[in-house]
């Protein structure tokens, strides 16, 4: 239950987010989310789909931050509110990040369908109708914002006057390799499922499957577009729980410093001014005037001497 929660509020800080490696890295929360909940049921059909969604999840979320990636190292640019109408200069990248959408987003012939609906499916005959809700939303929450609101904004959308070159070779390849993985296992998902801990008995392209995640895909679609305005990215920063060591953290380590500081000064003071009163008590008994300061007779002396070695003496007789 806590890993369908997880998804659903990584995909509410998505929501929030401007900075598209931000709205990926909440994203790689929410379906975490499903790899927890499976875990969490703990059926066959569970574990084999959070294995499943672990592996695809790799090769879908390197294809979406190295697109990410190509556009920061492009543009020097990624905010949402920045960036707009690339893709026409870098129209290869754009094709390869939306195969790492479409998988992200359980679209029918990518990978993230072949294992996401497999954990949603394993709610749904574990009679966890809460999960399965949660789990759902979730996977309409990520349609809806890496799918489309990242895709949009970063290469559609307004143009923002940018005018980047094609990302390297290097990265282009790097993309590509990773995007046929994602297109193979969504088409031929018996080779994944052959690595699986127990034998997989999931049929993810039935009418039943199709049906729902096409119809979830288009109403979330739907929705995107009536609220489009919306759902831009805001010049504003989404207060998480980084902000304890970044905003209050440091804060509350200058205070404590301040007072530390503070009470580090009074010691000090309070003790040189405890030094300076025995100093100037030994000046009254040892400077001129001072009891043991002042000339002594040399009979008093002579006391003194005999007096000291007595005790000495004494001490070494004795002890």
């Amino acid at each position: 239950m806590d890993g369908s929660h997880h998804g659903s509020l990584g995909v509410v800080y998505a929501v929030l987010a401007n900075d598209i490696r931000r709205l990926l890295a909440y994203h790689i929360i929410s379906q975490v989310g499903y790899m927890v909940a499976g875990v969490g049921m703990g059926t066959a059909i569970a574990l084999n789909g959070a294995t499943a969604h672990a592996f695809t999840h790799i090769l879908y979320k390197s294809v979406l931050f190295m697109g990410a990636g190509a556009v920061l190292h492009m543009t020097g640019k990624s905010k949402l509110t920045e960036l707009g109408g690339i893709y026409k200069y870098m129209p290869l990248t754009f094709v390869l990040y939306m195969v790492g959408a479409f998988s992200i987003s359980a679209f029918p012939l990518f990978s993230g369908f072949v294992s996401k609906t497999m954990v949603v499916e394993a709610a749904a005959v574990d009679h966890r109708a809460w999960v399965w809700l949660l789990l759902s939303m979730a996977s309409a929450g990520t349609f809806l914002h890496t799918g489309l609101k990242l895709p949009y904004f970063t290469f559609l959308g307004k143009d923002s006057g940018l005018k980047p070159k094609e990302a390297p070779w290097n990265m282009l390849l790097a993309m590509g390799i990773a995007a046929f993985f994602c297109i193979f296992i969504g088409v031929y998902p018996a080779w994944l499922y052959s690595f699986m801990p127990a034998p997989v008995n999931y049929n993810a392209y039935s009418a039943g499957h199709l049906f729902w995640e096409i119809q979830l895909l288009l109403f979330t679609g739907l929705g995107f577009f009536l609220m489009i305005k919306q759902l831009g990215g805001e010049r504003k920063l989404s207060v998480d729980t980084d902000w304890i060591y970044r905003k209050a953290g440091p804060g509350l380590v200058y205070k404590v410093a301040d007072h530390v500081r503070q009470t580090w000064r009074s010691l000090i003071g309070a003790s040189l001014g405890m030094i300076g009163a025995i100093i100037r008590s030994l000046r009254g008994d040892f400077g001129r005037g001072g009891v043991l300061g002042d000339t002594w007779s040399i009979g008093a002396t002579t006391i003194w001497i005999a007096l000291f070695l007595g005790l000495f003496g004494a001490f070494v007789v004795f002890f």
